[in-house]
């Protein structure tokens, strides 16, 4: 709730000119740092039973809320959204990572006999793998730079609709950048290893 849409007045005042009665609805209660929330809940229920002549063995007639308890229910529900959809990120990153490497593999395919000429004429296997592995990783962080581009954008244009602030954090935009060249790393590994373990006379009669 915005605390610029409260108004602060005495509450004699407020029940004498506005509401016409002396009705509380809502009382905040602050404690003291390490106090005891258990047993201060349990004597500010006895107090409103006395003061409401509630008698014994009949219900509440009035609600007692632990903010404590409202706090931790809420980070519960929160920790299983973001498990939720880092789950969903999981998914999305592990068939991106297949696609690249389907692309790489069909790359290499493509280009068997290239990479047997450069084997023939003295290219080092390492030099091979390396070169197939920063193709791969070009490529994821290409990705990576237009999921960025889409992901502020569309925050930016979504945060106003909601009502909530638009908060660009470069840290979080450096991880995801460096996580998705990662990702071109481990699924791109598989084809450049099978380019640089090409026999050079085998790639040569490839058609």
């Amino acid at each position: 709730m915005d605390q610029d849409d409260f108004i602060l007045m005495p509450i004699k005042a407020l029940q004498r000119r506005i509401l016409g009665n002396t009705d509380v609805g809502t009382i905040y209660i602050s404690l003291q740092s390490g106090a005891n929330s258990q047993q201060i809940q349990t004597e500010v229920t006895e107090l409103m039973r006395q003061r409401r002549r509630i008698r014994a063995g009949e219900e509440d007639d009035f609600e007692l809320d632990d903010m404590a308890q409202i706090a931790s229910t809420v980070a519960s529900t929160t920790g299983t959204l973001t498990a939720f959809l880092g789950a969903i990120a999981a998914i999305s990153l592990l068939v991106g990572g297949i696609g690249i490497m389907n692309i790489m593999l069909v790359s290499v395919t493509e280009r068997t006999r290239e990479i047997g000429i450069r084997l023939a004429i003295g290219a080092l296997g390492r030099e091979v793998l390396l070169q197939f592995l920063i193709e791969a990783i070009i490529l994821s962080l290409f990705g990576g730079i237009i999921g960025i581009v889409l992901g502020l954008g569309l925050a930016a244009f979504v945060a106003p609709v909601l009502g909530v602030p638009f908060v660009f954090n470069l840290n979080i935009v450096v991880i995801a950048f460096l996580f998705s060249g990662i990702v071109g790393v481990v699924f791109g590994f598989f084809p450049a290893r099978r380019a640089a373990l090409m026999d050079p006379i085998d790639a040569l009669r490839y058609e």
